[in-house]
C-alpha cells in the first residue's frame, strides 16, 4: 500500500518524536516501504546546527540509528531554505514530490493558543497535500 513514507523531523523536539518515528518504522514494516526522515533547516547557525553539514550529520545519524534499532530502511534528506519558519510547509511539500512519498506521517502536539487561531504545520500539509497524511 504505502512505498515511500516521509516524516518530517524537527531535531530540536526529538523527545516528542518516539511515537511517531516507531509508528513509521512499524508501517515500513509492515508495507516493506523505505522511510525518509525529512529536516528543513537555514543556511546561517541555529539552536540544533551550526552548519547545514552538521545538520545534515545529525539527521543521518538519527536515521542511521533508527534503521538499525528498528531493522527498518530508513534514510535522511535535509532540505536547506531561507527562512525555514516561512517556508516550511512548501519546503516539506516540495520534498514529499521529489521523494515521490505516498504518505506522510506526522506527529501531532498539545494545541496552545497559537494554533487555535493559525493553523499547524501538520494541519497544512493534510489540507494541501495531493498524497496521504496521517497525523
Amino acid at each position: 500500500m504505502f512505498k515511500t513514507i516521509m516524516v518530517p523531523i524537527d531535531l530540536a523536539h526529538l523527545d516528542k518524536l518516539e511515537r511517531t518515528l516507531a509508528v513509521a518504522s512499524d508501517l515500513a514494516k509492515h508495507f516493506d516501504a523505505t522511510v525518509h526522515y525529512v529536516g528543513v533547516t537555514g543556511n546561517t547557525p541555529g539552536s540544533v546546527a551550526h552548519s547545514p553539514a552538521e545538520f545534515t550529520a545529525k539527521l543521518e545519524d538519527l536515521a542511521a540509528t533508527r534503521a538499525k534499532a528498528d531493522n527498518a530502511d530508513i534514510r535522511a534528506k535535509t532540505v536547506v531554505s531561507h527562512d525555514p519558519a516561512v517556508e516550511l510547509e512548501s519546503s516539506l511539500g516540495q520534498a514529499a514530490d521529489e521523494l515521490n512519498s505516498d504518505l506522510i506521517l506526522m506527529g501531532s502536539h498539545v494545541l496552545g493558543f497559537a494554533e487555535q487561531v493559525f493553523s499547524s504545520h501538520a494541519g497544512y500539509l493534510a489540507s494541501h497535500a495531493t498524497r496521504s497524511v496521517f497525523v
